[in-house]
């Protein structure tokens, strides 16, 4: 089936391709709403244009929709402005979406799709916690956190990315503290530099780090793509 993907440039959104292409799906291009404000309720915020360096490596295109407002019916507006041209430029036959548990985006997703006679695809739905993240490991994806928002979450977590020795630690920090380990609820976000699907990994030059006492996030100013040896 021919797909469009909604790609936030996190590790869900972009496991959700590798899975779909597993299935034998052809994913021709990538839908990305680009968020000005970190209060949207459907969207990733942190370092979201560097979505177009993760495209490129993946030789997949790229529909790309700004969006200042942070009203949910504005998002969805855009989001079927850009599913439109989708279908008009790369006749895709359905869309493929990362999401895990929340069932306020697939409601919503599905209702776009059914709208648009789109079929849609959801290979990390219900997977479990502890091993979707581990699977994440064995098959090399390496990620950053890019933001955090959870009691036992600290500013240490920023830009850190998520090894097995990372996941043993927030596995004990899931523990003590009862978030989610697969940050489904928000807790943390994160920012994929290198998978299976990169011709090229992610190099960040040049960043930093906000940080209020609670919450923070990890923001990349400058980032290229660099040759894997």
């Amino acid at each position: 089936m021919k797909l469009a993907a909604l790609f936030s440039g996190g590790k869900d959104s972009t496991y959700a391709i590798y899975l779909a292409k597993k299935l034998s799906h052809s994913v021709d291009v990538l839908l990305t709403l680009y968020p000005h404000s970190s209060e949207s309720h459907l969207l990733h915020y942190p370092n979201i244009k560097f979505t177009s360096l993760q495209a490129e490596s993946m030789k997949i295109p790229q529909l790309i929709e700004e969006i200042i407002s942070t009203d949910a019916n504005v998002e969805f507006e855009k989001l079927e402005k850009l599913i439109t041209l989708a279908k008009e430029n790369y006749s895709i036959e359905g869309i493929v979406h990362g999401g895990i548990l929340s069932e306020y985006q697939k409601d919503n997703f599905s209702l776009i799709c059914k709208k648009n006679n789109l079929e849609i695809i959801s290979p990390l739905w219900n997977t479990k916690p502890e091993s979707y993240m581990k699977e994440l490991l064995e098959e090399n994806f390496e990620y950053i956190i890019s933001s955090v928002s959870s009691d036992g979450l600290n500013d240490s977590w920023l830009g850190q990315i998520i090894d097995k020795n990372g996941l043993e630690n927030l596995e004990k920090l899931q523990k003590k503290f009862g978030f989610n380990l697969n940050f489904e609820g928000g807790e943390a976000e994160t920012f994929v530099i290198n998978c299976p699907l990169f011709e090229k990994s992610l190099l960040i030059q040049n960043s930093r780090i906000e940080w209020d006492g609670y919450r923070g996030r990890f923001e990349i100013l400058e980032a290229k793509l660099k040759d894997n040896a």
